[in-house]
C-alpha cells in the first residue's frame, strides 16, 4: 500500500456512515499514511459555534444545525486531497448528497449491529444511543439510515474484522478503479 500513488488526490474522500463504523479511525489513518487533512465535521462545527453539538441542537435546534452541515460541505468543494468524516446523519439530508459528490467520492463504511455495539458500548457520546445500547435498537435504527447511505455512496467497505490498514487498502483499491473508469 504504501506504494500505491501516495500522489495528492485531486477531490475529497467523503466518509459517511453509522456512528462506530470506523470513520475517525480510518480518517486518522489517511492522515498518517497519506498525509491528508482531515476535516471532522462535527468537531469543526462545534469550534466554529463554540458549543457543543447537543447545545447547538437544544439552542438553534436541528435545522439550523444541519444548515451548518450543508455549508461546511459547500465550502469543501473548494478544497482537494482531504478526508471529510461525516456525522451520522449528514446523508440524510439529500441537498447534502449533492454537495458532497461535487468534490468527493462518498465511501460508505459499514460494519454489523454487533460490531458498532462492541466499539460504542463504552462510549458517553453517542446520545442517539442513551439507554440503547443493544444490538436490537442499533441494527433498527442502521436499518432506517441504510437505503440514504447506500445511495449516497460511491463505494462501500465493510469494516467488520479488519484492520484500519486492510480497510485503507480496500478503499483506495476501489477508489483508484473508480478513477480509472472515469478517465
Amino acid at each position: 500500500m504504501k506504494n500505491m500513488n501516495k500522489k495528492m488526490l485531486d477531490y475529497n474522500i467523503v466518509l459517511i456512515g453509522f456512528m462506530g463504523a470506523g470513520k475517525s479511525t480510518v480518517s486518522a489513518y489517511l492522515n498518517k499514511e497519506y498525509g491528508m487533512e482531515v476535516i471532522e465535521m462535527d468537531q469543526v462545527i462545534a469550534e466554529r459555534e463554540k458549543m457543543s453539538i447537543s447545545d447547538i441542537f437544544a439552542v438553534h435546534g436541528e435545522e439550523y444545525f444541519r444548515n451548518l452541515e450543508t455549508n461546511l460541505l459547500i465550502e469543501m468543494q473548494f478544497q482537494t486531497n482531504k478526508v471529510i468524516s461525516c456525522g451520522g446523519g449528514v446523508a440524510m439530508r439529500d441537498r447534502n448528497v449533492k454537495e458532497m459528490k461535487k468534490n468527493g467520492r462518498v465511501v460508505l463504511l459499514t460494519a454489523a449491529p454487533e460490531t458498532i455495539l462492541e466499539r460504542v458500548k463504552d462510549s458517553d457520546d453517542r446520545p442517539l444511543l442513551n439507554g440503547h445500547k443493544d444490538v436490537d435498537y442499533i441494527g433498527g435504527l442502521m436499518e432506517v439510515r441504510r437505503p440514504k447511505y447506500e445511495a449516497a455512496s460511491d463505494i462501500v467497505v465493510s469494516t467488520d474484522q479488519k484492520r484500519v490498514s486492510e480497510i485503507c487498502e480496500e478503499m483506495m483499491q476501489k477508489l483508484k478503479e473508480m478513477d480509472e473508469k472515469d478517465v
